[in-house]
């Protein structure tokens, strides 16, 4: 567990920039033996939306915000190594952000989380065209596809790219999450079938094992 004076330390290290400082603190975590989930909970995802919180109230610089964002995602290289475990399912997945949305944080966090639990994860990043997403899901063919929405405003363009996967493969799975939600999916989402709204890393977790039993289930039977 992370303590206050651990985050506390933490925090301000990244609000001044300390790049050395906050790599060492997560370091020490992972050596530590840290679950990765609480990891990315209790320390990126809190700190960052501190960061945010302060910057919608003018307390800090867009510029202090984007260096901690890619302070943030600099020292995800770190988790790396605790990744990659033996494959426990084929299934594979593509998570990207929205189009025009440009914090990638939280959907790498959620491609990491897949990875431990044994998927094949790919991550588009940033600002992705539906087009070229389109064409990227026709090429792997995923059993699911993860979808961020960090901003708000966002929310049509993430609409406009369900309604696009959901009319060129209707039986795809269609998962949504993101800070951008407030704790629920889009009203005019909610008739869409094989879609769900997932409001956390915890969630995100016994979704990815629930799937994963069911494939080792169907190619193991008892």
């Amino acid at each position: 567990m992370i303590s206050k004076t651990l985050y506390d330390h933490y925090f301000s290290s990244l609000i001044a920039g300390d790049r050395g400082a906050c790599s060492k603190i997560v370091q020490d975590l992972l050596d530590q033996g840290i679950d990765i989930k609480d990891l990315y909970r209790h320390l990126f995802q809190a700190t960052l939306y501190q960061v945010g919180a302060l910057w919608e109230v003018n307390q800090l610089s867009v510029a202090k915000e984007h260096l901690a964002t890619a302070i943030t995602e600099s020292l995800l290289n770190l988790v790396y190594p605790f990744l990659f475990k033996k494959r426990l399912t084929s299934k594979k997945a593509i998570i990207s952000c929205t189009a025009n949305e440009h914090h990638q944080i939280g959907g790498k966090m959620v491609a990491d989380i897949l990875e431990m639990n044994g998927w094949d994860s790919y991550f588009l990043g940033a600002n992705t065209p539906i087009d070229e997403m389109l064409t990227f899901i026709h090429e792997i063919k995923p059993d699911l596809v993860g979808l961020s929405l960090s901003i708000g405003f966002n929310a049509p363009q993430l609409i406009q790219s369900v309604k696009s996967i959901r009319e060129n493969f209707p039986q795809l799975d269609i998962i949504l999450g993101g800070q951008g939600f407030c704790g629920d999916k889009p009203a005019s989402l909610k008739a869409f079938k094989h879609l769900y709204y997932i409001g956390s890393l915890d969630e995100l977790e016994a979704e990815t094992w629930s799937r994963a039993n069911e494939y080792r289930k169907e190619t193991h039977p008892a």
